[in-house]
């Protein structure tokens, strides 16, 4: 079929030639619709020479793109955008630049030229006052950047309270060493874990955050696990930061000692102590480091790399505070030895808490019948603790016993006073344990008794009816009377030593004076203590009905007489030289030993300026020769001359009113920065702050171990061991991490990395 001649003049392309006469020979054709459909613009071709020289820069004279030569159109694009946009002259518009179209142009971030264009053809007309426009354009840029930094500002502002609700939740658990993750985190869980749990509770008393939580995009949330870890680690930094300026350019000691968590992985823990600038002495937590060997070199390139990555300087330490292993103290290879030779007047100090668990369980080893006595002190808790049922009629058993004694007024009543409680069990690392334990037993020794009898009478098995006879048996001995007195009295002795080795500030000529005071109240219970036990044990004995033997008569050992048995030997003599005497000087020796003054030379020289050996002699000559023999590089030769007179003029400072209250150097360093006498006797107060350095105890590292008990459980084994670390900065040092404010934890996390929200 032959096409019509309107189709065919629609797709045929026209040439110039003959352009003219198929418009003249169709115009005749009436087009289709012609009243509906509007009239088509024709195209106008521009034959004559087209000068791209001479183009109108006025947009509201020059001539229409469409109307230029199609051929000359992106020409003539290019030399518009070439010359740049047109500015009117003095009519007012002078402000109106390339810089107001650029300013506009980020206001309407992501939208393409054609809009300015469009803008400036509406606003920028001949025939408009340019002025006005100008004015018009500029309000509505400031009225819409105002709206943007308005929306922007609120964007902000929820952004960081969703944030803020997040490390207000993964604090508090942080503090409670509690676990963050559930099992099961959908919506539809009865338990979503205790962090989203309580984003919940925290969201139930504030309807804003609710409403910022829901309207949180998925993708920025910061609810998930990657974010918790992110917020506790922004926290564990600040700590360190703020441990690490707590030091500054002060001596410190490092204090290590290590131990297996739940997943029996290896961890060291590394304390700092020093004194800051108050005069306080300061143990600080400075983390764990799981080691995958304890041998010495390990450790030392552990503690050595911790301290470099926080620019500590190795050769600013000045005390090494371990335990008594091998691998520690060893004269060639131990931890010691390779920290000697690198820090010459990093000063071993042998923990002085594991010193007297040394001594305390050594002497018990050494005299048989207190070796068994502990052994059957164990059988009898195990025997009336086996059950529950056990537990809860020595409970009955004890109560009855108090209000008994209470209605003959042998009891005081009180507030605290007479708890019912339950028999404790010694434990082989804490000594004071063993004191507690012997207390609990001759607290509810008659109910206990009533219990040992129920399970004689009415047990299950022959097994357990014999146990309880024999448990009642031992508890019935006047043998082990005498010892329960015996021990209890030498442990509440040596109690106050082992309760102040665990303080965290403690100094060390503080704790050397304890452990002379404890030698010598044993020393005087051996000398004068026999007659008042012996009378105490006797009126417990009656109290209970236990028959009191003849002192008088002769001893028969128990398994037949002894070849070397003499035939008067009394019974007397048998508990006061065999067992009395025997225990205390056990524990006398075993204290010599492991606290040996003589081979001390350092803190005997320290002590020099303990305030109350000041008192009665001030030794200038002993401090001098300290700080020249073992703090040579902390002092100039010039200074050590200087440090005599500062000395001499000291000695009169002793005659003041509040010098006298001093009772220890720590006492004496915290007195001296508080009266800015540091200032003034600048090298006395440096001697004192490198004595106070010296470590006397393992405790702070072994308390890290017991947070990290509860921190690191069964059901958390899978924890990294960079998690952990942060988990235990927190809470150990939660007074520290209390001080951040939470805009500043907001800063340091969004400083992490580039953030989807903006903070």
């Amino acid at each position: 079929m032959k096409k019509t001649p309107r189709i065919d003049l629609f797709f045929k392309r026209k040439n110039s030639e003959d352009s003219t006469s198929q418009v003249n020979s169709f115009s005749s054709i009436e087009p289709l619709n012609s009243q509906s459909r509007p009239e088509k613009a024709q195209r106008v071709e521009i034959n004559e020479k087209f000068d791209i020289q001479a183009l109108e820069r006025d947009p509201g004279l020059r001539l229409p793109i469409w109307k230029c030569p199609i051929e000359k159109r992106d020409e003539v694009r290019r030399s518009y955008i070439k010359v740049g946009p047109y500015q009117y002259g003095p009519s007012g518009l002078d402000a109106f630049t390339i810089n107001g179209f650029r300013s506009w142009k980020k206001v309407r971030d992501g939208k393409n030229c054609s809009f300015l264009a469009h803008i400036g053809k509406d606003l920028i007309s001949p025939h408009r006052n340019a002025e006005k426009a100008c004015a018009d354009l500029m309000n509505q840029q400031s009225h819409i950047a105002q709206h943007i930094e308005k929306l922007t500002s609120q964007e902000i502002a929820e952004n960081r309270l969703r944030l803020r609700t997040s490390i207000e939740a993964t604090r508090w658990l942080a503090f409670q060493g509690c676990s963050f993750r559930g099992h099961d985190e959908s919506i539809t869980s009865m338990n979503r874990g205790n962090f989203l749990e309580l984003l919940s509770f925290i969201a139930s008393f504030n309807d804003e955050i609710t409403k910022v939580l829901d309207k949180a995009p998925r993708n920025a949330s910061y609810t998930s696990p990657t974010i918790q870890k992110q917020i506790l680690q922004v926290l564990a930094t600040k700590v360190k930061s703020a441990i690490r300026e707590e030091i500054g350019d002060a001596k410190f000691c490092i204090i290590v000692d290590e131990a297996r968590d739940e997943s029996k992985k290896e961890q060291m823990s590394i304390v700092l102590r020093f004194v800051n600038k108050d005069g306080f002495i300061q143990e600080r937590f400075f983390g764990v480091v799981h080691v995958k060997g304890t041998i010495a070199s390990t450790l030392k390139e552990s503690i050595f790399s911790i301290l470099s990555r926080h620019n500590l300087d190795v050769q600013n330490i000045r005390g090494q505070g371990y335990d008594g292993a091998s691998n520690m103290r060893g004269e060639w290879n131990g931890l010691k030895a390779l920290i000697l030779d690198e820090c010459p007047y990093a000063y071993y100090v042998h923990c002085f808490a594991h010193r007297l668990q040394l001594a305390l369980v050594a002497s018990s080893k050494e005299v048989i019948p207190v070796h068994q006595f502990f052994t059957k002190l164990n059988s009898i808790i195990n025997v009336v603790g086996a059950s529950c049922k056990r537990n809860d009629q020595l409970k009955v058993a004890h109560a009855s016993n108090i209000a008994h004694l209470l209605s003959i007024d042998e009891l005081e009543s009180g507030r605290g006073l007479n708890q019912i409680g339950s028999l404790q069990r010694p434990g082989d690392t804490r000594w004071s344990s063993h004191l507690k334990s012997i207390s609990s037993l001759m607290r509810m020794y008659s109910a206990t008794c009533e219990v040992l009898l129920n399970i004689v009478e009415d047990g299950t098995t022959h097994a357990h009816r014999g146990d309880a006879d024999a448990a009642y048996e031992v508890l019935t001995s006047f043998e082990f009377v005498f010892i329960m007195h015996l021990m209890r009295k030498i442990l509440e002795i040596s109690n106050m030593l082992c309760q102040a080795l665990q303080l965290q500030s403690q100094e060390i000529l503080n704790a050397m004076h304890l452990v002379s005071t404890t030698k010598l109240l044993i020393q005087n219970l051996r000398d004068s203590g026999w007659d008042e036990l012996v009378a105490s044990v006797k009126s417990f004995c009656e109290t209970v009905n236990i028959t009191v033997p003849d002192f008088d008569a002769q001893y028969i050992a128990r398994r037949g007489r002894a070849r070397h048995q003499q035939d008067e030997l009394t019974i007397e003599h048998h508990y006061k030289f065999d067992i009395f005497n025997a225990v205390i000087d056990s524990q006398l020796q075993e204290l010599n030993n492991r606290f040996d003054d003589k081979a001390m030379e350092l803190i005997i020289l320290s002590s020099s300026l303990d305030p109350k050996e000041t008192r009665i002699s001030f030794r200038i000559d002993d401090i001098c020769k300290l700080v020249e023999k073992f703090y040579p590089q902390d002092f100039e030769d010039y200074e050590i001359l200087q440090l005599r007179t500062q000395l001499e003029h000291f000695e009169h400072v002793q005659q003041l009113p509040d010098f006298i209250t001093l009772e220890s150097v720590s006492d004496l360093c915290q007195w001296l920065v508080k009266t800015r006498k540091s200032n003034i006797y600048s090298l006395v107060f440096r001697v004192v702050t490198l004595i106070l350095t010296l470590p006397v105890s393992t405790a702070t590292t072994e308390r890290s171990f017991s947070a990290m008990n509860i921190v690191k459980t069964t059901l958390r084994i899978k924890m990294e061991d960079d998690f952990l670390n942060d988990c235990l900065l927190v809470y150990i040092e939660k007074q520290i991490a209390k001080q951040f404010s939470i805009d500043s934890i907001i800063d340091d996390f969004r400083d992490m990395q580039e953030r989807r929200s903006k903070f």
